[in-house]
């Protein structure tokens, strides 16, 4: 019995010693009235004795009656309860199982250890002494939600109490209780229910103007119309609803669970226009951009919206499909048109200058590493800058080999109390609520030269060239971000020419910008267009000297030899790709000369791509270059690089020369086999 029901019992006890006090005390006084309380104490106490005597045989036998009887039925209850129940001990083997159970393992049941009925569970993943986990596993075609808790059983439970000793719970043994709860119908409700809901995509003509003008008038309503069919055959056979709501643009709404059949497909219909040719020129490209998951339809569609503004921005002909923060690409294999026209550079070139007019310091910066495109590009800009007559620097942290014959001249032929170029440290310190930035050659916010004063930076500007990753800064004022450009020069350039001031550039500025052109095309022979050599000359009406520039970049004897060391090295593999590795580790311009030799193992016959691995003191560097017909930009952003279809670059860290070698080998043979090269 408890000690409560105990002192229940022995309280009539204690009031027969408490009367009896009294009695005592009465008899010195009045004898009478004290002889008889003591006598009814007496008869009052043997009264008690025997009721205690017999009350407590009786509620012992009740309390045990009723503990049998709540003890039974908890136990039916456990054996017929509809959730699937067992308890094990701690290294999981099967104490004890109800019925559910049983019928839900089968012949399994009879096995010793839970471990051997569900392979996912292990002893590894249980839970320690008094907490629980969730487990999600699988048996046959269902599926259980399984809540395992941890149980400590202490038989001395009760002397743990009354000696108040802490600790005493950890001693005892730890028993597992597993709860297996069936989800299979729940989650097909949600899968179908997931597949069933709507997503919104958008589908864009990237080069309708420039396919259209190059075209007989009679033959263009059949290639638009053959376009058009087409995509529209491709639609109706996802059940998608299509809409075109401008010439070049159409809407269209289909079911998720027809977005995999899409994505197998890897976007079909991108081969299918570009393979339309009714006597065209050019091959008509698309991009297509899906958004998908978001809470709302409206937000699916914005999803979208802001998938095809990566698309456009990685040179189309592709398709991207954006699932919140995932973003998948699909196709991308052709390279960027062109365009004639330059009303947009024109249209960014007042932009840049109104914003600019409204600020007092105006800050320009680069990449990390920054090479000739980056410099020329910052100095075009510092000098547009300079004169609007506003303060002006350009950040850069560290001096780099490979411009230092443009800083050197810049330093020699600047006045004495300009300051153009500045470190990361100052221009934290010099940065206030006047100044704005300016990014060129570079548009993710990793790669700059000071993320940290990108961060603090409210209004930034982007000018490059680059095709734009999952990363690239989304609060920009003016984005003029052109994948079809050669170099971010030749886009500053353009940008100088529509600038009423008419900014008068110095001579190192005009070679500067002039380099920068001439190593991104390697000397205008890759992606150099009309634009190109139109900006070319007006550099060379500017000041910019060809024979001077070319001196200004040529190579130290020492870096000639390993460069021709890394092409003797090269390797040919699966018969289209050259790779080759050198330690660049003390080596000056280490990740230049890698470029380079990357650019000149091109020039091998059969070579589709080359990749030159470059070893350098805390990473690899990668340089990858192709023709036209390899897109390398797809393949470095495996590694987290990125760049051009035929120039791009990755770093990667904490693997060995051997080991990226050996990761790339497997990349191209992955990706080739999947017809993604």
């Amino acid at each position: 019995m408890s000690r409560h029901m105990k002192w229940n019992l022995w309280l009539p006890i204690i009031m027969v010693v408490v009367v009896l006090m009294i009695g005592l005390r009465q008899i010195t006084v009045h004898p009478i009235t004290g002889y008889i309380l003591c006598f009814a104490d007496l008869i009052y106490l043997i009264i008690s004795i025997i009721h205690y005597e017999y009350m407590e045989k009786l509620i012992s036998g009740e309390m045990l009656s009723a503990g049998f009887e709540q003890s039974q039925v908890q136990k039916n209850l456990l054996k017929e309860l509809p959730i699937p129940y067992v308890l094990t001990d701690r290294e999981g083997m099967i104490i004890w199982f109800n019925r559910s159970f049983q019928e839900m393992a089968g012949e399994k049941a009879g096995k010793k250890n839970i471990t051997q009925i569900f392979s996912s569970l292990y002893k590894k993943v249980f839970p320690q002494k008094g907490t629980s986990k969730d487990f999600c596993i699988t048996l046959g075609e269902s599926k259980y939600r399984v809540e395992c808790r941890s149980v400590v059983l202490n038989g001395l439970e009760s002397a743990a109490e009354e000696s108040g000793q802490p600790g005493q719970e950890e001693s005892g043994d730890v028993m597992l209780a597993f709860y297996f709860f069936d989800e299979t119908q729940l989650i097909e409700y949600r899968e179908e229910s997931r597949k069933k809901s709507l997503v919104a995509g958008l589908i864009y003509i990237d080069n309708y103007e420039e396919v259209l003008e190059n075209m007989e008038e009679v033959r263009q309503s059949l290639l638009l119309a053959l376009v058009e069919r087409k995509i529209v055959k491709y639609m109706q056979g996802l059940d998608a609803i299509i809409k075109k709501f401008e010439k070049d643009k159409f809407l269209f709404v289909f079911e998720e669970q027809n977005l995999e059949k899409l994505m197998e497909s890897k976007f079909s219909i991108l081969d299918d226009v570009r393979m339309i040719n009714i006597g065209n020129e050019l091959s008509m490209t698309l991009s297509i951009s899906v958004g998908v998951n978001a809470p709302t339809y409206i937000e699916n569609y914005e999803s979208a919206r802001i998938a095809m503004d990566l698309a456009l921005g990685r040179g189309g002909d592709q398709a991207v499909v954006r699932d919140g923060d995932s973003i998948s690409y699909y196709g991308g294999k052709t390279q960027k048109v062109e365009k004639s026209t330059r009303v947009k550079a024109r249209v960014k070139a007042h932009a840049l200058r109104e914003i600019m007019l409204t600020h007092d310091k105006i800050f320009i910066m680069g990449h990390k590493i920054p090479d000739a495109d980056c410099v020329g590009a910052a100095l075009g800009i510092y000098r547009l800058s300079q004169t609007l007559g506003k303060k002006t620097y350009i950040v850069m942290d560290k001096d780099c080999p490979a411009i230092a014959p443009i800083v050197d001249g810049v330093m020699r032929d600047k006045d004495e109390e300009e300051l153009v170029f500045v470190s990361n440290e100052m221009a934290l310190q010099l940065r206030d609520k006047s100044s704005m930035l300016i990014m060129v050659d570079v548009n993710r916010p990793v790669m700059t030269e000071c993320p940290e004063f990108l961060k603090q930076e409210q209004t930034i500007v982007i000018l490059d060239h680059h095709r734009q990753a999952n990363d690239t800064v989304k609060n920009a004022v003016v984005s003029y971000i052109e994948p079809y450009a050669s170099s971010t020069c030749e886009m500053v350039a353009e940008i100088l020419q529509y600038i009423p001031d008419k900014p008068k550039l110095r001579t190192i500025e005009a070679d500067a910008l002039y380099s920068g052109i001439l190593v991104d095309t390697d000397n205008f022979v890759i992606k150099a267009g009309v634009r190109t050599f139109e900006a070319a000359a007006y550099l060379r009406r500017a000041g910019a000297d060809v024979t001077r520039v070319r001196k200004m970049f040529r190579e130290d004897f020492d870096h000639y030899k390993i460069h021709a060391d890394i092409i003797n090295r090269a390797e040919v593999f699966m018969e289209e790709f050259a790779i080759s590795t050198f330690d660049g580790r003390g080596l000056i311009g280490a990740t230049v000369v890698g470029a380079k030799a990357a650019n000149g193992l091109l020039n091998v016959k059969g070579i589709r791509g080359s990749f030159v691995i470059t070893q350098l003191d805390n990473c690899i560097y990668v340089s990858a270059r192709s023709i036209d017909d390899l897109n390398v930009q797809i393949i470095m952003e495996k590694f987290g690089g990125g760049g051009h279809l035929t120039v791009a670059a990755a770093q990667m860290k904490d693997v060995t020369v051997s080991q990226a070698e050996e990761k790339l080998k497997r990349l191209l043979i992955s990706m080739k086999e999947e017809g993604d090269i």
